[in-house]
């Protein structure tokens, strides 16, 4: 009873935040997106907590960043921005967009979630943007805590062939990254790789392209299952190369 009503209120409170903050063109429409981007996306933290750090030469993660970052890291040289959180219609996102192209930076948007496995294809997009992204560049998500999280350990393991066990640490407290919350799929994700290299080597970029499942992933992480079990079943349904 009381894990439905719980449901409810916060699906009443989903609906209210995504009912306005969209209007950045008018005086008192930008006015209500500001208070929009401060309390609902939580920017006023990010003012002073950026969750900004280096991933490899070159390359840093990082939060959303406020236009003020945005000068600073223009300033520092970075050239492209991957926006991880995909385009929107709410007032982060336009703020970004008017931000980055102020400064002549490109942005680059690629959608993950935290809570969820992504889907093979929007991890190759994410993979194609790192590959593609002129550097100096950063990547951001809301937070830079998860989905930030797993790109750089990503990142780390198909550019610079780091092994998935320090390459996991780009997914720790540190970052404020929390395994024993939903979050924690993503930990899982790279759980099922290290036990799939247990039956031989395979590249993590090609172990995406051929045998991950996001939907039989995401359930056994839901189940419980054990990444052992999950890695052997998605090797008997690997898709031919």
């Amino acid at each position: 009873m009381l894990g439905k009503l719980w449901t409810r209120m916060e699906n009443a409170e989903r609906r209210f935040r995504r009912s306005w903050g969209k209007d950045v063109e008018t005086p008192s429409g930008r006015f209500w997106a500001k208070v929009h981007y401060h309390l609902f996306d939580h920017a006023f933290l990010r003012i002073l907590w950026t969750n900004f750090w280096p991933v490899a030469p070159g390359v840093w993660r990082s939060n959303q960043p406020t236009h003020a970052r945005f000068e600073r890291y223009k300033a520092m040289g970075i050239r492209t921005v991957i926006n991880l959180r995909g385009p929107d219609k709410h007032a982060h996102y336009k703020f970004e967009k008017e931000s980055v192209e102020a400064l002549g930076l490109t942005l680059v948007d690629a959608k993950l979630w935290a809570r969820h496995a992504a889907p093979r294809d929007a991890i190759l997009e994410v993979l194609e943007a790192l590959r593609d992204a002129e550097r100096p560049m950063m990547f951001h998500c809301k937070s830079g805590a998860d989905r930030a999280g797993f790109v750089a350990a990503m990142y780390q393991m198909v550019f610079d062939d780091v092994p998935v066990q320090e390459a996991r640490k780009q997914l720790g407290l540190k970052f404020l990254h929390l395994k024993f919350t939903k979050t924690g799929v993503q930990d899982y994700v790279l759980d099922v790789y290290e036990a799939r290299l247990a039956h031989g080597a395979i590249a993590f970029e090609e172990w995406i392209r051929h045998e991950y499942r996001h939907v039989a992933l995401f359930k056994a992480y839901k189940a419980g299952v054990a990444p052992d079990a999950i890695a052997r079943q998605m090797m008997e349904t690997r898709t031919p190369a």
